[in-house]
């Protein structure tokens, strides 16, 4: 059986309301990857998070199948 279609992207879970943090469930997703195997979407999640500092908003990468 083929591994399925995944598209990769990067979001906040986190933003700014009235001066405090609060959970961001649905936060915009900027894709950076489409129609990749999920063994691929793996591997580009797990490189850009060990490259980009995740901030206060906790940006990073994740993949869901497509």
């Amino acid at each position: 059986m083929s591994e399925p279609m995944c598209r990769v992207f990067v979001r906040n879970f986190w933003k700014r309301e009235g001066g405090q943090l609060v959970p961001n469930p649905r936060g915009r997703k900027h894709t950076i990857a489409k129609r990749v195997p999920e063994s691929e979407a793996r591997s580009i999640c797990k490189r850009y998070n060990a490259s980009h500092n995740p901030g206060r908003l906790s940006r990073k990468a994740e993949y869901t199948a497509i």
